[in-house]
């Protein structure tokens, strides 16, 4: 696949404004901390279904909406966008057409994307293998805003290393922890004013999970050991499994350098105020 980048996008590369993007990168983000594929790969009795892997399938269904990731292969849709569209949709929310993306798509994070990490992932998806797929289309009960703020021009990479900076960038827009771990408000998950408060549901066949509290205080008695297994190995401390959705199986790839930066910016996170 012919790798196109819009005028926009080529310009900045030119400039040097981002680091450059790369397959490597983008492989390392789409099947590790960023899980894509925990909403966009089919899912059998035993997880991820092999050979399906990002031709998409409904992820949440109820009274406000029936939310399905499209199929992100080459067999979809997408295969029609630039470059530049599929990053805009991927960081904006918007397709080349101007329609919204809809929840549970966590676009209010993934705006903070770098721009040499959203183009990663784009090159990433431009190459994986194409599986033919049709999921469908997600239908909204709920009005939709018409965006979710203006145009992303450019952001700067974060260097990576085992900071509070770093942490963070990994904690928000890329692993997106404070999207599930933050409490539901009526405009979405508190990611701003209750990060990592914890108290959203989940339900599944699995039954009913609440994600914890993962501010400093909440996990002072937990090692980093502890937080380890939890987080790259869905292993409690005390050796029972932990269950679904959080991607453990991408979250396993996670080096240890960024698992101790996110780390690192948990545990300096202050207890949010009480809802």
């Amino acid at each position: 696949m012919r790798i196109v980048l819009g005028t926009g996008l080529l310009a900045l590369a030119a400039g040097g404004a981002w680091a450059e993007p790369s397959l490597e990168r983008g492989t390392y983000l789409v099947e590790g901390p960023m899980g894509c594929g925990n909403c966009h790969t089919p899912l059998g009795p035993t997880g991820e279904v092999a050979g399906q892997e990002l031709s998409g399938r409904i992820v949440e269904q109820n009274d406000l909406y029936t939310a399905i990731a499209p199929n992100i292969t080459p067999a979809g849709d997408v295969a029609n966008w630039s470059d530049e569209e599929l990053a805009r949709a991927i960081r904006e929310g918007i397709r080349p057409n101007e329609r919204v993306i809809g929840p549970p798509m966590p676009i209010h994070l993934y705006r903070r994307l770098s721009d040499d990490d959203v183009m990663s992932v784009v090159m990433y998806l431009r190459q994986v293998p194409a599986v033919e797929n049709d999921p469908g289309e997600s239908t909204y009960n709920i009005p939709l805003p018409p965006n979710y703020g203006p145009p992303v021009d450019h952001v700067e990479a974060i260097p990576a290393g085992v900071t509070v900076e770093y942490g963070e960038y990994l904690a928000g827009p890329i692993a997106h922890c404070v999207e599930c771990h933050s409490p539901m408000g009526p405009q979405g998950p508190e990611t701003d004013t209750r990060t990592g408060g914890g108290g959203m549901e989940f339900k599944g066949p699995w039954g009913v999970v609440v994600a914890p509290p993962i501010y400093g205080a909440a996990l002072e008695h937990l090692t980093d050991a502890d937080l380890d297994g939890m987080i790259r190995h869905g292993q409690r401390p005390t050796g029972t499994p932990m269950n679904p959705p959080m991607p453990y199986a991408h979250f396993a790839k996670m080096t240890d350098d960024d698992l101790a930066a996110i780390i690192l910016y948990l545990r300096q996170l202050p207890e949010p105020p009480a809802g």
